[in-house]
């Protein structure tokens, strides 16, 4: 998920464009992360497939805008929410309070392939782009050329980016998603969200082979780093689904795609 330069700071109601008014530390990059909901992309082409009596997982949540998502465009969706970072749970708590109906249970961890308790480096101005595996050097050079794309003149573009990555050390729990499963009684995962910086592997690692039936769909943001997404695209084919990877035009000549897997009707 990219955040786009902004001001971090308490939490503060924000606008989004045709959208809710939610809880965020950092206006911009609400605004930024919630480009990436609406059509065309990968996330609405997710969100319309679910149907009646749902489950959404949100790994790597956020302030919940996935979710919410989900919940416009389906009410009465089961969301069952992750995020580590407190500044952005507490507004994902607040945000599904507000708008995703009674069906919704959160979680203030991070998701890898096994539970225990992790570094995480968040990133107050760019929460977006904060992770377990944050490169404050790569993600200066992936903003930078999603402000170019975006026609952001390249002096601008690193002046803007000019310590949006500066980094907040935390340690956080981390779980898998066959324990979140198992916590909350799921029995189907019809969406299973994955956006965690660089993390998407291990999210799929965590998955037990008896939880892998349960998963119908998955869309993921995958960092294509070290043969990561060749990685995460057998690991689903092997485990029966179609695969889609794309690129969002304002993301080219960036590692980031986006990856759609479904299981043959």
């Amino acid at each position: 998920m990219i955040s786009t330069p902004g001001t971090g700071g308490r939490p503060a109601r924000q606008q989004l464009p045709d959208g809710p008014a939610v809880w965020c530390t950092n206006g911009p990059a609400a605004v930024a992360m919630w480009r990436e909901m609406v059509p065309p992309g990968a996330y609405d082409r997710a969100a319309r497939r679910l149907r009646e009596g749902g489950t959404v997982l949100d790994v790597g949540a956020n302030i919940g805008l996935m979710s919410l998502y989900c919940a416009r465009v389906l009410p009465g969706v089961r969301i069952l929410a992750a995020e580590p970072a407190p500044e952005p749970y507490a507004c994902l708590e607040r945000n599904l309070a507000e708008h995703a109906g009674a069906h919704w249970r959160a979680e203030p961890v991070a998701v890898a392939r096994r539970p225990g308790h992790l570094r995480f480096t968040y990133y107050p101005q760019a929460p977006g782009n904060s992770g377990l595996h944050a490169d404050r050097r790569a993600d200066d050079e992936i903003t930078l050329a999603f402000l170019r794309n975006s026609g952001v003149e390249a002096e601008d573009a690193a002046e803007l980016v000019e310590g949006l990555h500066e980094g907040v050390e935390l340690t956080v729990p981390v779980t898998t998603v066959s324990e979140l499963l198992r916590r909350h009684d799921v029995e189907r995962v019809d969406l299973l969200k994955i956006d965690v910086e660089r993390a998407e592997l291990d999210v799929l690692l965590g998955i037990e082979p008896e939880h892998w039936p349960l998963v119908g769909a998955v869309v993921a943001e995958v960092h294509d780093e070290d043969g990561r997404l060749a990685a995460v695209r057998d690991l689903l084919r092997a485990r029966g689904f179609g695969v889609r990877v794309s690129q969002d035009p304002l993301l080219t000549g960036t590692p980031l795609y986006d990856v759609e897997a479904l299981r043959p009707a």
